[in-house]
């Protein structure tokens, strides 16, 4: 048995076909790959880039170490992922939240995951050699996974998003944040095909630079970043996309949250509007999971 058959990941994600009525949908081919149902908690690109982490039994980390926000769905797949397989498991969370645990710290905590709080000023040195040193001599045993699984090692998973499908398209959409997950996909398509991420915070330039530092010298010309909805910047939002979201499940049982997903089926229904793809185009809208984002009232 596979790890990911002993955590009960459902691979290959389905592809469905998306028909909603606006403005400019009825023109192009719409597909939804539904990376979202992959697991209840593992969901989306989070396994895809926690996959290579988990890939063999023989080689698991004997404990790890990694950083996030209190709505984090990455700590919240690695805290799943390592309470099954028995790992200890220690979370960096940017903010004191010990008063107030948000659900996804509820969940970590009943899982038995350590949580250290650290201020904005030791969560901004993560990537700090530094202070990453320090912190391997703290914990020698310990594999120390980046914030969001976003590391060489998680293209190859995010790659299998595209390659585990039958179909072709011409354009695939996807939410950029880390830059890894659309690196990945970028690299998994042919020359023909183009990638579009949706930024869901402000960066231009800097997200094109997360991004290119993943792919080859001189590779893939075939994407760009879209950087007009980002709704005020990361983990914002607004009446309007709140609306939206709430209409999307309404209307299409389709479940977003307003970090990632939901930001990218916006972008959807705008540049649909604005005639941004030729007629006939196949486009296929990566829903890559992580549904934490809406868990803020829960």
């Amino acid at each position: 048995m596979t790890i990911a058959q002993h955590l009960n990941i459902a691979l290959p994600s389905p592809v469905q076909r998306f028909k909603p009525d606006w403005p400019g949908a009825e023109k192009v081919n719409i597909y939804i790959k539904r990376d979202d149902l992959i697991h209840p908690v593992v969901s989306g690109n989070k396994w895809r880039k926690l996959s290579g982490l988990f890939a063999n039994a023989d080689t698991l980390p004997r404990e790890i170490i990694s950083f996030g926000g209190g709505f984090s769905n990455h700590l919240h797949a690695l805290g799943y992922c390592c309470a099954q397989l028995n790992i200890p498991f220690t979370a960096m969370v940017r903010g004191d939240y010990s008063l107030h645990p948000t659900p996804m710290l509820q969940d970590l905590a009943s899982w038995g995951v350590t949580i250290r709080y650290i201020t904005k000023l030791e969560y901004h040195r993560r990537h700090d050699p530094a202070y990453l040193t320090s912190l391997q001599n703290l914990y020698p045993l310990a594999t120390i996974v980046p914030e969001g699984g976003t590391q060489q090692l998680a293209l190859a998973g995010v790659q299998q998003t595209l390659l585990e499908s039958q179909q072709t398209f011409d354009v695939v959409m996807s939410p950029v944040a880390s830059g890894a997950t659309l690196a990945g996909l970028i690299t998994a398509l042919t020359p023909k095909q183009h990638a579009l991420g949706i930024a869901v915070l402000k960066g231009v330039g800097y997200l094109e630079s997360l991004v290119e530092q993943f792919l080859p010298e001189g590779c893939c010309s075939n994407w760009q970043i879209e950087h007009a909805f980002h709704h005020g910047g990361y983990a914002k939002s607004g009446s309007e996309l709140t609306a939206f979201i709430n209409t999307a499940w309404e209307r299409y049982q389709l479940p977003l949250e307003p970090v990632y997903s939901g930001k990218v089926f916006f972008a959807l229904k705008v540049l649909l509007a604005q005639n941004k793809f030729a007629e006939g185009t196949n486009l296929l809208i990566v829903h890559t999971g992580g549904l934490q984002g809406a868990r803020k009232d829960a």
